[in-house]
């Protein structure tokens, strides 16, 4: 890649408030289908503090002082920011670009390519704390919250959202086809998803899986703020997620940002 090419990629991008038109756009179509979206965030935190809280926390007692279920509880908040946020970001854009062509409609007024992309990425962030707040309100009809530090967890949801939803349309941006999303699917979020100190504290990993997870998996650290806000008892690595999310979220936002422009311009 030749370095005029590498420049126009983290390029920034010129945005105005038409990126808040995009935004509405998909809120407006997520409340015609409000009903959908609502049950699988309610339900499947129910089913996984009623097996593992309950169940498996049968055999595990307590884990870093907390009981197991206290200690899950946090994390299922924490993946919901993921899930919603990065899913919504490559399949939920790849559709809207690919297969319903809304991309090229949008294109076709003032608004300008830049600012659909980065009203995609907001969007994604808002159904991460969507998402994420239904989750927050199961956990607290099970008692869990132990702090009004849990107040806080609606703007760690809206930033960390933010954040998996660069990363994944930077994802959307090198996608052939839908199928494409199969690999950062089962080799990315999936992994993620179990060794973030999800289900077990990271301590318990190998000092170089430690090491790499932290350093390179942005959930490990919306794991840690959410359970300390949650539980009342900020890590000391508070900081260190904090500058960790602020570096790699604009890095991502320009990246994905310029990637996805070159792709539609193709």
């Amino acid at each position: 890649m030749k370095a005029s090419d590498i420049a126009s990629v983290f390029k920034l991008p010129r945005l105005t408030y038409r990126v808040w038109n995009v935004w509405r756009r998909d809120f407006d179509v997520f409340m015609k289908t409000w009903k959908v979206n609502f049950l699988p965030p309610l339900l499947e935190p129910i089913f996984y503090l009623v097996a593992m809280g309950y169940g498996l926390g049968a055999f595990v007692h307590s884990v870093d002082g907390v009981a197991y279920i206290q200690f899950i509880a946090p994390a299922l908040v924490s993946i919901s920011m993921m899930y919603s946020s990065f899913f919504e970001c490559t399949y939920g854009s790849f559709v809207r670009m690919y297969y319903q062509k809304t991309f090229d409609a949008i294109i076709a007024t003032p608004i300008s390519i830049e600012e659909v992309i980065a009203g995609e990425m907001l969007w994604g962030a808002t159904r991460s704390l969507i998402g994420s707040s239904i989750v927050l309100c199961v956990v607290v009809a099970f008692g869990l919250v132990q702090s009004p530090l849990a107040l806080l967890i609606p703007v760690v949801a809206f930033f960390s959202g933010l954040m998996f939803s660069t990363i994944a349309m930077a994802f959307t941006s090198l996608a052939p086809n839908i199928d494409f999303f199969n690999y950062p699917g089962f080799l990315y979020i999936t992994p993620m998803f179990l060794l973030s100190g999800t289900f077990f504290p990271l301590a318990s990993l190998p000092p170089a899986m430690q090491t790499f997870a932290t350093t390179f998996l942005p959930l490990p650290h919306t794991v840690m703020l959410t359970r300390g806000l949650i539980l009342g008892s900020l890590p000391t690595t508070l900081l260190t997620s904090i500058a960790w999310m602020a570096i790699v979220t604009p890095i991502f936002f320009i990246l994905s940002t310029n990637l996805m422009k070159r792709k539609l311009i193709k």
